[in-house]
């Protein structure tokens, strides 16, 4: 494995998108042509399964070094009414371009940091976004919490708005690590607010760690899994550190590639946590994730309906994705588009009854075709292309590929498709760059992306 864990470690997406945002064409992309693509997809999709929605929430009052998110730091309070009523001016045009009532089936608060926003003002941003919109019968509404600052009124409000699920950002339970990342909090907050929420109802309450970080030993993680078993959550995320300093500005230029753990203990971190937790009854769901049988995400999972998208893995697919708020990425299935970074500059637009985009792509069909196998393999690690509407015109070069992985015996290859077996798990990323197009026509210049393991 080690042989292997040098070999594949290399630079890689994490396909939350295909083609990822290096390789979008941003000279057939339009304002207009993104429209007519969503409004498409919207009309193809809304009564049958509804869409989904992401806002993005980008405050925080401190800076955590390993986040690679696009955030605003302060400590004013009173930028939380004039950005929520432009999320709320922005969510009125899109209302006015679908032509119809939306029915929404998934909404997501990110960031940044929801919890940085008040209690009423959450509620008052969700209340305003359903003036306009109906509630899907099944839909889920999730939100991403930080321990010190979520409270029980945060926890109450967004219930009683319908929000069930709710995850946590742990990342790691040593103090020698947090104050690396600058992310200070305690097991008991962590615990406080893990039984607040299951004390008023939510039914999934997830805990987001992190493996790789800067100063992290194997025992560190062994401690932070072993916590974590305490407390139970209904899912986990078991993230990868992803170093891009070059990308990311001054907060992860606080250490240096010196500071962090090999690529071999890396993935000796991981396999030790995955153990760890496949002996309480966790089960590996896609690519650096983890649920108890009960949850959504491993009924997806298992019934094949598992999806891969911006906000990550969630357990239902919709064909529209819009996203709110500065810097979020919507997707039509036929495009994706992303809006203006500068939170001035994203109000301003909103402002003057501008949908705030500012880049994206229109996917070719040869673009949805391999997007196509690349989710197949992030959610169910196999795809095949026997249906020759699935069959992508540079087949033979992908299969060509493909034989290096299949002689490492991390996948078995046919002539119509491939499955990956458990070895091939960690590579999975490596695997799904073997369909990539683009990467492979197209060599970046500079280094744009983390090491793949």
């Amino acid at each position: 494995m080690c042989t292997l864990i040098q070999k594949y470690n290399v630079p890689g997406p994490r396909y939350t998108s295909y083609p990822t945002v290096p390789y979008w064409n941003k000279e057939t992309f339009s304002g207009n042509k993104w429209k007519a693509t969503l409004k498409r997809s919207f009309i193809e999709s809304n009564a049958a399964e509804g869409i989904s929605l992401y806002i993005h929430l980008p405050y925080c009052e401190s800076m955590c070094t390993f986040c690679g998110c696009h955030k605003r730091i302060t400590k004013r309070h009173d930028v939380e009414q004039p950005y929520i009523n432009s999320v709320l001016k922005e969510w009125k045009l899109y209302c006015e371009l679908f032509g119809e009532k939306p029915i929404i089936k998934e909404l997501h608060l990110g960031g940044g940091t929801p919890t940085f926003f008040s209690a009423d003002n959450l509620k008052f941003l969700i209340n305003g976004i359903f003036r306009s919109a109906e509630k899907a019968i099944d839909y889920e509404f999730s939100f991403e919490g930080h321990p010190n600052n979520t409270t029980r009124e945060h926890l109450q409000a967004l219930y009683d708005v319908g929000f069930r699920r709710v995850s946590y950002g742990v990342q790691d339970y040593n103090s020698t690590v947090q104050r690396a990342i600058h992310r200070i909090q305690s097991f008991e907050n962590v615990k406080a607010v893990t039984e607040i929420a299951r004390e008023i109802g939510y039914t999934s309450v997830g805990h987001d760690l992190i493996f790789g970080l800067p100063y992290q030993n194997i025992d560190h993680v062994k401690t932070t899994i072993l916590k974590t078993k305490e407390l139970m959550p209904d899912r986990l995320a078991f993230y990868s550190y992803a170093h891009v300093p070059w990308l990311k500005g001054n907060g992860q230029r606080g250490y240096d590639e010196a500071d962090l753990p090999s690529g071999d203990e890396k993935r000796n971190q991981y396999e030790t946590g995955k153990k760890l937790l496949a002996e309480v009854g966790y089960h590996e769901i896609g690519m650096d994730h983890f649920a108890l049988k009960g949850d959504g995400l491993y009924s997806s999972m298992d019934s094949g309906n598992l999806h891969r998208n911006f906000m990550g893995y969630t357990a239902s697919k919709t064909q529209v994705m819009v996203g709110l708020g500065a810097s979020s990425i919507s997707d039509s299935w036929y495009s994706f588009a992303q809006n203006v970074k500068s939170i001035e500059e994203y109000k301003h637009l909103v402002e003057n009854n501008i949908i705030p985009i500012y880049r994206g792509h229109i996917l070719s069909e040869e673009d949805q075709k391999v997007r196509r196998h690349i989710l197949n393999l992030m959610c169910q690690f196999e795809t095949n292309w026997e249906d020759l509407r699935n069959r992508i015109v540079d087949i033979e070069s992908v299969k060509g590929r493909l034989i290096e992985f299949e002689e490492d015996e991390l996948l078995e290859l046919s002539d119509t498709g491939i499955k990956v077996n458990d070895k091939g798990h960690p590579f999975i990323r490596n695997i799904c760059m073997a369909f990539d197009v683009h990467l492979h026509q197209k060599q970046p210049e500079t280094r744009l992306f983390s090491m793949t393991v």
